[in-house]
This record gives C-alpha cells, structure tokens and sequence, in this order.
C-alpha cells in the first residue's frame, strides 16, 4: 500500500515538473510573439495619420487582399480566429499550420488598419495556438502532449492581449468545451498565461485597467440586485443578437453568386457607406468608446446611443462575412459596454458604469459561454468590489443566451434547461434542441384549458 503511493506521489511529482517546464518556456515564447504582433498593429494604427485621406476608404482594398492572402497561403486562418483553433483541438489533436501564425498576423493587421470591425484576441490566440503546434512538431511531442501545449498557447495567446492572465488562463480551458472546464490543463495554462503576460510587459506592453470607484457609491442591496438581474436578462438577449446577426449575415453572404473577391471588395463599400453615414466610432478596435462608456467620470457620452450596440454589431458581422480577419471578442466588449451604458441610463442612472462593465463581461459570458473566465476578467480589469454582481450578470446571462455561440465549433457538455432534449457532445452549429415530450404534453394540457375557457 505504501509502495503505491509513492509510486502515485512520485508519478505526479514527475509529471507537474515536467509541464511546469514546458508551460512556462511555451508561455515566455508565446509572450514574444504575441507582443510582436501587438507591436506591428500599434505601428499600423499610429501610421493612419500619414494618409492623404481618411483611412477608412482603404476598407475595400484590404478586404480583398486579405481574401487572397488566407486563400492563398492559409485557409485555416480565415475569419476570427478562434473557432478554427477549437476546431484543432477537438478534431486534431491541436496541429495547426504553421503558415497561421504570419498569414494571421498580416491579415489582421490589414483589416484593423483600414477599419474593420475586429478585435486582436482571436489572432492573438490562434498565433498562441500555432506558436504551440510548431513547437510541439519539432520537438517530436506525443498528440496528448502537443494537444495539451496548444490549449496552452490559447490561454497564453488571450492572456498576452486582454491583460488578465488569470481569465486568459481560465477562458483558454473554458471555452472549448460548454459545460466542463479540462482541469488537467489547469496548472500548464495558468503558468503559461502569467508567463506571457510577464514577458509582454517586460517588452513594454501597457495594458488599460479601469478605475470605477465602486467601492465609494456601491453597496449590496437588494433593489440593485434585481436591477443586475434585469440587466442580466437583457445582456443574455443582446447576446442572442450578436451571435445570430454575425452567423446570419455569414451565412446571406455565402450565397451571394459572385467570387468572394468581390464580395470582399463589396463589403468594404458597404461599410465605408455607412460610416459616412453614421460616423467613424463602429469602424476599427473602438477602444476610446469603450474607456468612455467605463469612465466613471462622464456619465453622459455624445458616443453612445440606444443603438450603438447594434450598429456595432452589424458592422462587425458585415467585416467577418465579408473576409475580415481579427477577433470578435473586441467587438464584443464594446456591444457589451455600450448596451451596458445604454441600460445604465434608464434603470439606474447613479450606477451608469456598474452596468457597463456587467455589460462588457455578461455579453462575453453568453456569447462564448465562459462565465467563470468572465466573472474573473471582471474582477481583474474592475476590482474586486464588482465579483458578486458580475458573477450574477455573467452566469444568468450565459444561460438566457441557450445552447448558441459565437465560436460554433465549442462542443456542447450540457443542458441548460432541463425542459429540453438534445444530443450532448456536438458542435454547436450541429446540435438539435426539442421539449421533452413531458413538458409538450404539459404545454399541450395548458393549450386546451386556454381554448376551453375561451369558449365560455
């Protein structure tokens, strides 16, 4: 009995050296490579002053060449990202292509600089990712190792360009899978994220944390408890929004008959129109009307309207279909924050900030169902005095949102009703959802007492 437990102990011991080895080197080299790509898309956006004109008219020319770019060198790298890496995992032991890593890098910076609606975190886990595989290929690693490696790179990949190691961390082992978090990656992805996230800033990266004061005008009470609950409700319907306009309008465009060149090329125009028409605050990053809807200091923005959220999110699903490369998780934390504002402002205009920052993290929560990632992203980038309403916001709206996601290649681990059937262990763009026939039968019962009364 003895001897199997130092056989157990030392089998252990063996094993976490092993992957604390592993995990920070992968980290320290993730970090690097991540920053490098921050570095370039910084330089780009700073050079859009040296224009003649306004950058945005460039759209249509980067859309197309970012097309020809992934078609050409890596399909794997088309749209934003993250679902194709979750996808490897799932499918392929995480082996990505290595001709990712630059062919994103380029992409990305293209539609950012011209002013597509897309974020950097999808690439920056996808170069993560790839980072991982190519390690894992030259060093000859097992599947389980190199697939182990390359969750890694996910969470080192989101923890170099959020700024919170520990929701990176959490969210790279959270988002694969709906439901289960892969505890035996836990340990290799948290080393990996700090250390990347420590090699970024050693290389000069800065990241933006928010000051909200909460902890001067917020108390728990149960008025404003309810009101979170309402806000929570109406994240997770803002977040059914999101996801379907972004796989609808992918889905319209497809159809279109013409070469993607020029529906890549028509896209651009649609959005340059646009933002004549509406203004420039929904093309690019938006990271200024995200500090504004944040700044506790300015309670009323010009910005921000009853309708930013969804001219964002249109913006954004028109980009993604028409061959942007980038991220959707950017866009995300603006439609949250400003639906967040917008909401703030009608039910509890004392706490305007509050419901913007449970929007930034409620909207992600629901849209890529990682509530535990959010809620500590939440504390993280707002401090602890928001944990308990963002706790709140984020896991009721990741259930109002159901069984959809932005990235359709999660695979789905449960059921968020227990009124509903369905087949556990698809992908979500796969997955059939029905009533238990106990719950028709009750709705069917329901249904005849409605019209028998009506009779009366």
């Amino acid at each position: 009995m003895i001897h199997k437990h130092i056989t157990e102990q030392t089998a252990i011991f063996f094993s976490v050296t092993k992957w604390v080895f592993l995990s920070s080197v992968i980290g320290v080299i993730i970090g690097a490579t991540v920053t490098l790509f921050l570095k370039i898309l910084e330089y780009s956006e700073n050079s859009r002053s040296m224009l003649p004109f306004d950058f945005y008219y460039l759209l249509p020319f980067a859309l197309l060449l970012t097309v020809w770019l992934v078609k050409t060198f890596a399909p794997t790298a088309e749209g934003h990202g993250t679902e194709k890496v979750i996808s490897a995992v799932h499918k392929d032991y995480g082996k990505i292509d290595v001709s990712v890593i630059p062919i994103k890098t380029l992409a990305t910076v293209l539609t950012i600089f011209a002013g597509g609606s897309v974020g950097k975190e999808g690439p920056g886990a996808q170069i993560g990712a790839g980072v991982a595989s190519l390690l894992s290929t030259i060093f000859k690693f097992r599947k389980s190792d190199r697939k182990k490696l390359v969750i890694c790179g996910i969470s080192a990949g989101f923890a170099t360009v959020f700024g919170t190691p520990i929701a990176g961390a959490i969210f790279g082992v959270e988002v694969l899978i709906i439901g289960v978090i892969m505890y035996d990656v836990l340990l290799p992805s948290f080393i990996a994220g700090f250390a990347a996230f420590t090699t970024a800033q050693l290389l000069g990266i800065q990241y933006t944390y928010y000051d909200l004061h909460f902890f001067q005008d917020i108390s728990l009470d149960i008025t404003l408890i309810f009101k979170v609950v309402f806000a929570a409700l109406f994240f997770g319907l803002v977040s059914d929004i999101v996801i379907t306009s972004v796989s609808r309008v992918a889905h319209y465009t497809k159809k279109i008959p013409v070469s993607v060149y020029i529906k890549a090329f028509g896209g651009g125009v649609v959005i340059v129109l646009l933002t004549l028409a509406v203004g420039e605050q929904y093309i690019g990053l938006g990271l200024g009307t995200i500090e504004e809807a944040l700044n506790p200091n300015l309670t009323s923005v010009e910005n921000i309207h009853w309708y930013t959220f969804l001219l964002k999110t249109l913006f954004t699903a028109i980009t993604l279909a028409s061959g942007g490369s980038g991220g959707v998780i950017t866009p995300i934390f603006y439609i949250g924050a400003t639906s967040g504002h917008f909401l703030g402002t009608i039910i509890s205009p004392e706490h305007i900030t509050l419901f913007a920052a449970l929007g930034f993290v409620s909207v992600l929560s629901a849209t890529t169902n990682t509530p535990i990632a959010s809620t500590i992203m939440a504390v993280e980038l707002f401090g602890i005095d928001i944990a308990h309403y963002a706790a709140l916001g984020a896991v009721i709206s990741f259930l109002i949102s159901g069984h959809r996601s932005i990235f359709s290649s999660q695979i789905l681990a449960m059921r968020k009703s227990e009124m509903l059937t369905m087949k556990i262990g698809e992908e979500v763009e796969n997955i059939n959802i029905s009533l238990e026939e106990h719950e028709l039968d009750k709705i069917e019962k329901f249904r005849r007492r409605l019209k028998r009364k009506g009779k009366k």
